[in-house]
């Protein structure tokens, strides 16, 4: 459906010019509330009148301010009617498309509409500078001033705020493109500086939760969400789901001890968010989970310093970034180059490599040991399968183990030069089906069952054979269910992410890891 102007009627006008007649613009800038109080704030985004109402009572149900996005709708919105009855402030928004709105109508449709809003008794009214300078203050309504820049942080931030004094603004709101740690960062220092008017910071892009989480912490008015999965009123927006259930928004404050969890957002992270998340709250323990999607750890410890966050847990492809970076490596973080932890000290940050232990751990187990043997992985052949991800940690560990290790994978030129660093043997990735191990070690996200070049083919494996892919841990993957269907033993990568989250659990914190939260956690994920 064509998304046109609405053409609001001449009637419109009339009837609101004599509540349009006390309007002054002299209203002054009105206080804009306890900074102490800090609210979540759902945005609805209906394209339907039939829905919206449906919409907004069930977001106010879950929130404490409720953003009504007019400019999405189809067809007018009598406005009025639809903010009646709804039991939570209301903020409401028309944006214009070069600020991230949907509305396409004339400027003196999109005033008309405004002027609607306002007259409806919103607790706020969202207006970019503009508007703000053709539309006066009316009654209570406060002010917030839209400054979103979709071409990233704008240059003028000083010349913003004084403007937005000049239009009696109560709050001012920054958006702009925010698809990695690093692009959100500038508005996460505005949301930690004093500045003269309050500060809301709505990210666009994976960041957003970032954002979101950091907000609370930082005491700005309110963080942005989404009712649910596919109503954002902007890319990557949280829905208030994920916020409440995977990252305890409601339970984050200025006391929260942040633990970063640094890496691509996958479904891994809310996972091990929602894990840990109960397990501190169970240990009544104020460290809380901070989602990082960073690119690079490039002045990343700096600023996560700034923030005094003192933990991170890193995903494996940046494992081997983290060791570089760290002032010091502790024990095998320092001979296989990857860290998966990283704790900040007195005198800096040091790296420890914790996955192998675990993970070789629930191997040895699925082996079984033998009388006299405190090896159960020693003299076998261990072939491991990547030259990303865990590859690293996981080849140092099988040596450790004294096993005997050989590696492959499709970047042929990557695994050689990961063979020429633990001096261990090299099979090219197409001589695979003529080499003989008794575990494989899926280490790569990266690495795919299939028949092309490549990938690996599930006719490899044989029911002598143990596999290990803890690639997606705690789920299964396509190659371990059908290595199972072959007669293959498994390590289990539920059994295997138990133990590691509990290792990381108690090395952040110093508590013993409450057992019984994993089974609640787990049984109940999506």
């Amino acid at each position: 459906m064509e998304r046109v102007g609405w053409g609001l009627f001449s009637t419109l006008k009339d009837a609101l010019t004599p509540a349009l007649s006390h309007w002054n613009g002299r209203g002054g800038k009105r206080p804009a509330g306890d900074r102490g109080s800090i609210m979540l704030c759902i945005s609805v985004a209906p394209v339907s009148r039939s829905l919206a109402k449906a919409d907004l009572l069930n977001a106010a149900n879950q929130c404490d301010l409720v953003e009504l996005c007019v400019d999405h709708f189809l067809k007018e919105p009598d406005v009025g009617d639809l903010v009646k009855g709804i039991p939570k402030p209301i903020l409401i928004a028309c944006r214009r498309t070069q600020d991230g709105g949907k509305f396409e109508g004339t400027d003196e449709e999109r005033m008309l509409l405004l002027r609607q809003a306002i007259v409806a008794g919103p607790e706020y009214i969202e207006l970019d500078l503009e508007a703000a300078a053709k539309v006066p203050r009316f009654g209570k309504v406060k002010r917030l001033i839209d400054a979103t820049s979709l071409g990233g942080p704008p240059d003028n931030l000083d010349a913003i705020f004084e403007e937005a004094a000049t239009v009696h603004a109560d709050a001012i709101k920054f958006a702009w493109p925010t698809p990695t740690f690093e692009a959100a960062w500038p508005l996460i220092k505005l949301l930690s500086q004093k500045r003269s008017l309050p500060v809301v910071g709505l990210g666009i892009g994976r960041a957003s939760l970032t954002l979101a989480l950091l907000g609370r912490m930082l005491e700005a008015p309110w963080s942005y969400a989404a009712l649910e999965k596919g109503l954002e009123s902007v890319p990557g927006q949280p829905t208030v789901a994920d916020l409440k259930e995977s990252y305890a928004w409601d339970e984050i404050g200025p006391k929260t001890r942040f633990v970063g969890l640094v890496g691509p957002l996958e479904r891994q992270t809310p996972v091990t968010a929602r894990l840990l998340n109960a397990a501190f709250r169970q240990a009544d323990d104020r460290h809380r989970c901070l989602p990082l999607p960073v690119q690079s750890f490039d002045r990343l410890l700096t600023r996560l310093e700034g923030l005094k966050i003192n933990s991170l847990l890193v995903a494996p492809n940046l494992a081997v970034e983290a060791a570089r970076n760290a002032g010091r490596r502790e024990g095998s973080a320092e001979p296989s180059g990857y860290a998966d932890l990283m704790l900040r000290q007195p005198d800096g940050w040091t790296a420890y490599n914790t996955v192998w232990r675990k993970a070789l751990a629930a191997a040895e187990e699925r082996i079984g040991k033998k009388s006299g043997d405190d090896h159960p992985l020693a003299r076998r052949n261990v072939l491991v399968v990547g030259s990303g991800g865990m590859a690293p940690a996981l080849i140092y560990g099988v040596q450790k183990k004294s096993g005997i290790v050989s590696v492959t994978g499709p970047d042929e030129k990557a695994a050689q030069q990961l063979a020429q660093k633990f001096s261990v043997r090299h099979v090219p990735f197409h001589a695979l089906y003529d080499t003989l191990a008794d575990v494989v070690v899926i280490a790569d996200a990266a690495i795919k069952m299939g028949h092309q070049k490549t990938e690996i083919n599930a006719g490899y494996f044989r029911s002598t054979m143990l596999v290990m892919d803890l690639c997606s841990m705690p789920d299964d993957t396509e190659l371990l269910e059908e290595v199972r269907a072959r007669g293959c033993k498994v390590v289990e990568p539920r059994d295997a992410f138990r133990d590691w989250v509990a290792a990381q659990f108690e090395s952040v914190c110093g508590k013993k890891f409450p057992t019984e939260v994993f089974d609640e956690v787990t049984g109940t994920s999506p």
